[in-house]
């Protein structure tokens, strides 16, 4: 069965940190480039991270460069979203994405 699951999400207060993984099972991981988007109450689903197959390649949105850092992990077929010095804005489910296959997500919650 082709799926991803993601796991970390959380209430944290604004400054806070959360690391979001990914794991994929019915694919071949280590071929495909992954990605997290996220989705906030009454907005888009907009794309955060990106990485390449090897995870030498790595892109963001400008909202969040500097603060999230993407990452994987070929043998345990694994994405990772490092969350720092997150913003109430931060609000939002999260989804892995990656092979056209979707997450259920991981909702991320940000006091002020």
């Amino acid at each position: 069965q082709v799926q991803l699951v993601e796991s970390g999400g959380g209430l944290v207060q604004a400054g806070e940190s959360l690391r979001l993984s990914c794991v994929a099972s019915g694919f071949t991981f280590r071929t495909n480039t992954m990605s997290w988007y996220r989705q906030a109450p009454g907005k888009e689903r907009e794309l955060v991270a990106t990485i390449g197959i090897t995870g030498g390649s790595t892109n963001y949105a400008d909202s969040v460069k500097g603060r999230f850092t993407i990452s994987r992990d070929n043998s345990k077929n694994t994405v990772f979203l490092q969350m720092n010095n997150l913003r109430p804005e931060d609000t939002a489910m999260y989804y892995c994405q990656g092979a056209r296959v979707w997450g259920q997500g991981t909702l991320v919650t940000v006091s002020s």
